[in-house]
C-alpha cells in the first residue's frame, strides 16, 4: 500500500513540478535571466506562489512523522497522503490557469533555457536519489519520500536562480564564442558604417524611421525588433549581416551602468544618437544620473571627428551634451541649438504632422508625416539629422518622411469600424504618457484611455502614475485602468482633478476595459488610447 501511495504521489508531483516549472522558467526568461531581478521579482509576487509554501509546509509535516514516530499505523499517515494528493491536483489547476493567463509572450524554449531546464532535472533526480538511499540505509524506507517530493516541488521558485548559477560559466563560455564570432565579422567590412541608437524611449522609433530615410540609397541593415541586447544583436550580425551591406544601424538598450559600452565595444560605432534620458528602468539603474552616464557611454565610443546626433529638447542632453564637441543637437523651435537642425511651424491633426526643419547651414524643408502628434516630429527630426549626415539632400528626404509609418505598438492608429484603436502599447515612460493623452485629446469624438500604468520606475513609480492620472484627466473622457496598484494611484490622480468618478474605472483584465469601452453608449466616434501593455512579469 505505501509503494502505491508512493508512485500515485510521484506521478502527480511530476506533472506539478513540470508546470510550475515552466511558469518560473517563463518568468526567469521575462527577468532577463538575471539572477537579482528575478529574485526580487520573487519577493513582489511571493504570494501568486503561496501554494508552493504550502507544499514545503505539508512536506516537511509528511517527511518528518515516520521519522519521529517509525511505527506509524497506516490510517494515521492516510488522512496527511490524501491532503497531498488534493494540493497536487490545486497546484495542477492553478498552474495550468496561470499559463492561460500570463500567455502575453509565451515561453521561448531557446537552447539556454533547455540547458537550465536539463540542469534542474539533473538536480532534482539527484536530490531525489540521495534522499532515497539516505533513508533506505538508515532503515526509514520509502515512507518519507511522499514529503521530499513536496519539497522538491516547491523548491521550483528558486531553482531557476540555482541553475543559472551553476551553469554561468558555460552560458559565459558559450556567448563569449558568438561575441567574439560577431567581431570577427564587423572586423572584415571596415567600409561598414555603423550608427548606434540608444536613449530611456523613442530609440525604437528613431532605428525604423532610420532605415525608412536611408534604404532608397544604401544597402542598411537593423537590429530587428527589439533586440538591443549583446546576444541579440550577436545574433544580427551572425545571421543577418552580408558583404553587401553599407550602413548597420544599432538598437543599444540597457538596464544598468556598463551595459551601453559593453555594446559599443563589440559593435564599434561610427556614429550615435541619444534620443532621450529619463526615468526608465529606475529600479535597476537606481538613479537619472546614471542612466545618463550610461546613454552618453555611446557618445564616449563614437569617434571624435564623426557626429553624435542629441536630443536637444530633452533637458539632461542638452547640459551633458555640451561636454562633446562633436555634439550635433536636433530640437523643436523652443529649444534650438546652434549648429543644430531645428523643427518649427509643427502642425497637427487626426491626419497626420506637418512641420519645418532649418538645418545647421540654414536651410529649410517642409515635410509631412502619417505619425500622428507633436511627440513624433522630435523623433523623425533626429532621423532627418542623421540621415542628412550621411549626405542625402533636406529635399531628397522628404518622400521618404512621408514613407515613414508607425511602429507597431507605438501610436499605431488601428481603425475598427465606430471606433479607433490607438495602440500606444509597447512600452510607456513619464514623458511618452502625457505625449499620448495630449494627442488623444486632439481627437474630436469620445476619449478613451486604456491603461495599466507604468512600471519599472524605483520608488517614484507612484509620484509618476498618479501625474499621469493629472494629466489624463483634462484630455479624456473616461479613464479605464487596469491592475491594481497602479491603477488606483493614477485614479487617484484623476479624481484629484475632479474628473468624474462614474467615467473612473478599475478592471481586473484588459478584456474587460474593452469591453466596457466598446458598450459605452455616448455620441460620437470612440478613440480608445491603450497606453502601456505590461508584459506577464508584472
Amino acid at each position: 500500500m505505501i509503494v502505491i501511495q508512493t508512485v500515485i504521489c510521484a506521478i502527480l508531483c511530476s506533472y506539478a513540478t513540470a508546470l510550475v516549472l515552466r511558469h518560473n522558467m517563463h518568468m526567469f526568461q521575462l527577468n532577463g535571466y538575471k539572477n537579482d531581478e528575478h529574485f526580487r521579482w520573487i519577493r513582489k509576487n511571493l504570494r501568486q506562489q503561496w501554494l508552493l509554501g504550502f507544499c514545503f509546509v505539508l512536506g516537511v509535516i509528511r517527511m518528518v512523522i515516520p521519522v519521529i514516530w517509525p511505527e506509524v499505523p497506516f490510517y494515521v499517515l492516510l488522512p496527511v497522503d490524501i491532503l497531498i494528493y488534493l494540493t497536487l491536483w490545486l497546484v495542477i489547476l492553478v498552474y495550468r490557469a496561470m499559463h492561460r493567463i500570463y500567455s502575453k509572450k509565451k515561453l521561448v524554449y531557446t537552447a539556454r533555457v533547455r540547458r537550465m531546464i536539463l540542469t534542474i532535472c539533473i538536480l532534482i533526480t539527484l536530490a531525489l536519489l540521495t534522499w532515497i538511499l539516505g533513508f533506505i540505509y538508515f532503515g526509514k524506507g520509502i515512507r518519507p519520500v511522499n514529503g521530499f517530493l513536496l519539497i522538491l516541488l516547491s523548491a521550483q521558485i528558486i531553482l531557476n536562480i540555482v541553475a543559472n548559477v551553476i551553469n554561468s560559466p558555460m552560458e559565459k563560455a558559450i556567448s563569449r564564442h558568438y561575441i567574439n564570432d560577431a567581431k570577427r565579422m564587423l572586423r572584415n567590412m571596415p567600409d561598414l558604417k555603423i550608427i548606434g541608437v540608444t536613449g530611456s524611449y523613442g530609440k525604437t522609433s528613431v532605428k525604423f524611421y532610420l532605415q525608412t530615410l536611408l534604404q532608397d540609397s544604401f544597402d542598411v541593415l537593423v537590429t530587428p525588433g527589439n533586440f538591443n541586447t549583446p546576444l541579440g544583436v550577436t545574433r544580427t550580425v551572425r545571421e543577418h549581416l552580408k558583404p553587401t551591406h553599407q550602413i548597420f544601424i544599432c538598437e543599444m538598450g540597457a538596464r544598468r551602468v556598463g551595459e551601453i559600452k559593453e555594446l559599443c565595444d563589440l559593435v564599434h560605432p561610427d556614429y550615435g544618437i541619444i534620443t532621450a534620458v529619463g526615468p526608465q528602468h529606475l529600479d535597476t539603474f537606481f538613479s537619472i544620473e546614471n542612466i545618463a552616464k550610461t546613454k552618453f557611454e555611446l557618445a564616449d565610443a563614437v569617434p571624435s571627428e564623426n557626429a553624435v546626433f542629441l536630443n536637444g529638447d530633452n533637458e539632461i542632453i542638452r547640459e551633458k551634451g555640451k561636454e562633446y564637441p562633436n555634439a550635433v543637437f536636433y530640437s523643436s523651435d523652443s529649444m534650438m541649438q546652434s549648429g543644430g537642425y531645428r523643427a518649427k511651424d509643427i502642425s497637427v491633426s487626426q491626419m497626420g504632422t506637418d512641420f519645418t526643419v532649418v538645418s545647421p547651414g540654414g536651410g529649410e524643408q517642409k515635410f509631412q508625416t502619417k505619425l500622428i502628434g507633436a511627440h513624433n516630429v522630435i523623433n523623425v527630426l533626429g532621423a532627418i539629422a542623421a540621415a542628412n549626415m550621411m549626405g542625402i539632400s533636406l529635399k531628397d528626404l522628404v518622400v521618404p518622411v512621408r514613407k515613414i509609418q508607425p511602429v507597431e505598438h507605438r501610436m499605431q492608429l488601428r481603425e475598427h469600424g465606430t471606433f479607433t484603436i490607438i495602440d500606444d502599447a509597447y512600452n510607456s515612460n513619464p514623458v511618452g504618457s502625457k505625449a499620448a493623452v495630449e494627442t488623444l485629446e486632439m481627437f474630436d469624438g469620445v476619449r478613451i484611455l486604456i491603461t495599466p500604468g507604468m512600471v519599472e520606475l524605483g520608488d517614484k513609480e507612484e509620484e509618476y502614475n498618479r501625474k499621469f492620472g493629472t494629466y489624463a484627466a483634462s484630455c479624456c473622457d473616461y479613464i479605464l485602468t487596469v491592475g491594481k496598484r497602479r491603477a488606483e494611484v493614477i485614479m487617484e490622480g484623476a479624481l484629484s482633478e475632479g474628473f468624474p468618478e462614474n467615467k473612473c474605472k478599475r478592471f481586473d483584465k484588459l478584456e474587460d476595459a474593452m469591453n466596457f469601452a466598446h458598450n459605452i453608449k455616448d455620441p460620437g466616434h470612440k478613440y480608445i488610447l491603450l497606453e502601456n501593455d505590461l508584459p506577464d512579469n508584472y
